[in-house]
Formats: structure tokens, C-alpha cells, sequence
């Protein structure tokens, strides 16, 4: 959704008639893109990806059919197995697109994806499915109805998602997308790992920027308090304990620091020793990753991200265990 932005607001200044596309239900498909919506017109141009392009066409055609003074229609599409594999999705499935005039998506919808914080639409439809009226909801709101106490769970799930839920009127899509993470490496950019973090933080659509500063950590972590993860690499007590302290302090969702069990000790007497509070504490991943058996930095990479998205994702648990929880030597 994110992508959309900039053909968005373009199309909202050309006061060209254009639709946004995602969906309210579906059943099939393999694993696909929760983010995944489509900015179309009735002359066929599309933006975006839903379904890889299967339903491109046929969406096209609901919106050259479009009922003056709609503001929404669901269709239901399907593609069988055959259809499915020529347009490489894993399987084939069903769904209910939700077709709204983008003249009818509020302004400030566009203008807070672009900010890059963390935002969720809130669309309610009639009951027959022909009207709809769409809300922006802010992580830092706190709606008092269903429909906004959902897309408050799921921006504090940190992840892309979208719930349809039902509502006195009729039906109510929620669709949220969280502030992106953003990797916060300390440590000189030029090392091997620290590159290497980076490289599978942007695979996954983070963000990351490497700090060496405690005063530069500080800002940056301040700045961007609701997606920032910290991956401490620095071995030095004068960057290290202050910057861990300061993410601790900020509530940064996410802190881990890189090193030997004897260098987590150290860590831990410095925190406490500067009056950072046990429970605090504990919150610092260290030694930090996943225990994925890695041994190679780009392995050890992998394992670190890993834990970033178990944390974030509320999965922690099920993910297995952290090297913080293992035994033994770090090999």
C-alpha cells in the first residue's frame, strides 16, 4: 500500500477517476502479500499487485461498469488450478475485492503512509455493499468502538494486516500498516556483520543506519521510538551500557547486543550499576539471536533479524529459543 502513494496523490491532483482494490475476504492462494492492493482505472492502467495480476482484467471491467455515486463495490473472483500456476501463485483460491473510488479514500490516508508511521484505514460498508465511508486511524489513537480497537491490535502487532469484522451496519474492513522496522546498528558501518544486518533488515522491508555515537544513538532512537530495533555490536563500556540504556529507557521494542556471555555480564553489572532496573534489563537480548545453529556472519545475520521479527511479531515463544535462554559456549 505503502507503493501506492506517490500514483495516488498524482491521480487525486489529475482528478483522474481511479479505484483502490484490495481484499475483504479470501480462501486459497499460498502465502501472499498482507500489503497487497491495486490502484486501477477504467482505462486499464494498474498500479501495484494483487493476486500477481490474475485479476487485473476483471477488475478493470467493474470499474468501467461503475454505478454513478457508488462509493464501493465487493466482487467476488476465483481462479482454478491451471490459472493459478500460468500466473506463478502457489495455488488457486477465492476472494471478495473490495473496489473503492479513490476520490472517496481520505487525503490524510496517503499523506500518513508517506510519512511512513504507523496508520490504519477503517472502512465501513452498508449492507449491501454499495456505500462505504472510510476513517483513518493513528497509532497513537484510542477508538473507543470494535472496528478501531482492532486496527489498534494490529498496529501494535508491528506487521502489514488487514481483519474484516462485522459491525450494527454492516461490514467493517480494518487494514493497518505499522511504522516499518528500522534496524539501528551500533557500531562502525564497515564491519562485515553490521553490513550484513543491513543487508537482510532491507530484504525485509526495514529500514537500517548504523550509529558509532551514543549522542547520534539517542537522537536516532528518540526520532523513530515506535519501529526502532537496536543491535548493539560495539564491545566498548563507553558506547555500549549508555546507548542500551537509553534504548531501555525510550521503550525501544527491541534491544540486543552482540557478544560472549562474559561480555552480556559485563553489560548487565554496567546497567544496573548506571540504575537500570532488573526487569529492564532482562529485556536486552544478549547474547543476541535466535539459537539457529548459525556460524557464518551472514548465518548470524539471519539469526539476529529472526529474533527481531519474533519479537515484534509477538511470536517470541513459539520461535524457539533465543542464545540469551541457551547454555554453554557461544561457538
Amino acid at each position: 500500500m505503502r507503493g501506492l502513494v506517490e500514483t495516488a496523490r498524482r491521480w487525486a491532483a489529475e482528478g483522474r477517476a481511479g479505484f483502490l482494490a484490495r481484499p475483504v475476504a479470501e480462501q486459497g492462494f499460498g502465502p501472499r502479500d498482507p500489503a497487497g492492493a491495486l490502484l486501477l482505472d477504467a482505462r486499464g492502467e494498474c498500479v501495484g499487485s494483487l493476486y500477481r495480476g490474475v485479476f487485473d482484467a476483471e477488475l478493470v471491467a467493474e470499474a468501467g461498469a461503475w454505478t454513478p455515486g457508488a462509493t464501493a463495490r465487493v466482487c467476488e473472483v476465483s481462479v482454478g488450478a491451471e490459472e493459478a500456476a500460468g500466473a506463478r501463485l502457489t495455488c488457486g483460491g477465492r476472494a471478495e475485492i473490495l473496489l473503492q473510488p479513490l476520490a472517496a479514500v481520505p487525503a490524510a490516508w496517503w499523506e500518513l503512509l508517506a510519512e511512513g508511521v504507523g496508520v490504519a484505514l477503517v472502512t465501513r460498508l452498508n449492507e449491501r455493499a454499495d456505500r462505504a465511508v472510510s476513517e483513518v486511524v493513528r497509532a497513537v489513537d484510542s477508538p473507543a468502538d470494535g472496528a478501531g480497537r482492532r486496527a489498534g491490535e494490529l498496529l501494535a502487532a508491528r506487521r502489514p494486516g488487514r481483519d474484516a469484522v462485522y459491525g450494527d451496519s454492516g461490514l467493517v474492513l480494518v487494514e493497518a500498516y505499522p511504522s516499518a522496522p528500522h534496524v539501528v546498528v551500533g557500531g562502525p558501518e564497515s564491519g562485515e556483520l553490521a553490513q550484513l544486518i543491513g543487508a537482510q533488515a532491507r530484504l525485509l522491508g526495514w529500514g537500517a543506519e548504523y550509529v558509532a555515537a551514543v549522542a547520534d544513538a539517542e537522537k536516532l532512537l528518540a526520532a523513530r521510538r515506535d519501529a526502532a530495533c537496536l543491535v548493539m555490536l560495539s564491545h566498548d563500556p563507553e558506547f555500549d551500557v549508555p546507548t542500551l540504556r537509553a534504548a531501555l529507557a525510550l521503550g525501544i521494542p527491541y534491544v540486543g547486543a552482540l557478544g560472549s556471555r562474559k561480555t552480556t555480564a559485563r553489560r548487565r553489572e554496567g546497567l544496573e550499576a548506571a540504575g537500570v532496573a532488573e526487569g529492564e534489563v532482562a529485556r536486552v537480548h544478549g547474547p543476541i539471536g535466535l539459537d539457529l545453529g548459525a556460524r557464518t556472519p551472514a548465518e548470524t545475520a539471519l539469526a539476529i533479524c529472526a529474533e527481531i521479527l519474533a519479537v515484534l511479531s509477538g511470536h517470541e515463544a513459539q520461535a524457539g529459543t533465543g542464545l540469551r535462554e541457551s547454555h554453554g559456549p557461544l561457538r
